[in-house]
């Protein structure tokens, strides 16, 4: 791909340091126009600077989009309707936010008349694939930029001499060396790097963003309803909330209970293990709550697939696959075992801890009268089990008698 050939570029805007950086040098080095796309995913951040340096580079189309409530509606609530987890531990906060970022990229190329998209991944992560990968899926003639895998600018040291060459503001804190970096959205916040990388030492208390210290929660249990319908959660105590509005209800709950902190060393997709400490206060509760209304609402064999089919989800979702075939495929299937699942779950949350104390559901396939250790009324014959352990052990006994 030659430079010349780019006449216009949309680039995944934060407004930090390195992607302005970014900016200025796509301005320098491929000499073409760059329209710039924040996203507020619910980050947490200001994102009026993001504007006011895009406007100070002479970026003339500027795009800053609230995308909350689509991230929460279309990403994060199909993915808790498959129970996903990464390695048995991780709820994918920061790999569901990366096919939105890139879809809306593409979308913004179009309607620009932009021939190429950026991002500031480094070659060395997973979000690399992840907006490439999506990026390709919704258009395969895009061409793509990634800075990181062209520049020389590979040390902190040389970005800075790069931001001050091209009078780029550097904030105060900004110019010593980050003890970790951090990636935040609605969902969760995920803090690698630096500081992080023995896995040996437990991560310091600064380093939790979205969490106070499970030590530091009430002594007092707090208690709260979710209800769900079609395996979506639509309410909180009763009251209905927007798929946003109720994440960030359950984050307040989390945060205040220390409610969804992880420290994981896992696979990246390009071959090599890394740790990351990551908070998902909310999405802890949502994902106990959604179990708890599965295990009175689905059938068993629907169930039990699901649970068969979640690892080969969340490694899609993870490797950056959101848009494949694959995963729609596995989706479908997913949102099938879902036209029941919905009533009410209630939660005990407790200095880190999360626990179903309660569940119901007018679609409930739980029957009193077939469990109790009472008088069950003749619903069940208890006779019966007789033959279907006698034929369950057909095989066995054959074996053991060695086909005799």
């Amino acid at each position: 791909m030659a430079k010349r050939d780019i006449k216009k570029v949309v680039l995944a805007y934060s407004g930090g340091l390195d992607t302005s950086v970014i900016l200025k040098w796509l301005q320098t080095e491929y000499g073409c126009e760059v329209v710039t796309f924040t996203a507020d995913l619910g980050q947490g951040e200001e994102l009026g600077p993001a504007r006011t340096k895009a406007e100070m580079f002479g970026v003339r189309q500027i795009y800053i989009e609230d995308l909350r409530e689509t991230f929460v509606r279309d990403y994060v609530f199909p993915m808790f309707r498959a129970n996903a987890l990464y390695e048995g531990m991780y709820l994918l906060g920061t790999s569901i936010a990366r096919p939105l970022i890139a879809k809306r990229q593409i979308e913004i190329a179009a309607e620009t008349g932009a021939d190429a998209v950026a991002h500031g991944a480094t070659g060395k992560g997973n979000d690399q694939v992840r907006f490439e990968l999506t990026y390709y899926a919704l258009n395969p003639n895009i061409k793509v930029i990634a800075p990181w895998r062209e520049w020389t600018l590979t040390s902190r040291t040389t970005l800075l001499a790069f931001a001050e060459q091209h009078q780029i503001p550097i904030a105060k804190d900004k110019r010593g060396e980050a003890p970790f970096s951090v990636d935040a959205n609605l969902l969760h916040s995920s803090s690698e790097g630096k500081a992080l990388e023995d896995p040996w030492h437990e991560p310091e208390e600064f380093v939790y963003q979205r969490t106070i210290a499970p030590e530091q929660a009430p002594d007092r249990a707090t208690y709260v309803e979710v209800s769900f319908k079609r395996g979506d959660a639509v309410a909180v105590d009763g009251k209905p909330l927007s798929p946003a509005a109720l994440l960030t209800r359950l984050n307040e709950l989390g945060r205040a209970n220390g409610i969804g902190r992880v420290d994981l060393v896992e696979n990246r997709f390009v071959g090599m293990k890394s740790r990351g400490v990551y908070e998902t206060p909310g999405g802890t509760i949502l994902y106990a709550a959604h179990r708890g209304i599965e295990q009175i609402t689905l059938d068993r064999g629907a169930g039990h697939l699901k649970d068969e089919l979640m690892p080969r989800y969340a490694e899609l979702v993870y490797n950056g696959f959101w848009f494949a075939p694959e995963r729609e495929m596995l989706q479908a299937a997913i949102d099938k075992s879902q036209e029941h699942v919905e009533g009410t779950v209630r939660l005990k949350l407790y200095k880190g801890n999360v626990a179903v104390v309660g569940r119901k559901s007018d679609k409930s396939l739980y029957s009193l009268s077939h469990v109790t250790f009472e008088e069950d009324a003749g619903a069940y014959d208890q006779r019966d089990a007789t033959g279907f352990i006698r034929l369950n052990a057909l095989r066995l006994r054959l074996l053991k008698r060695g086909g005799r």
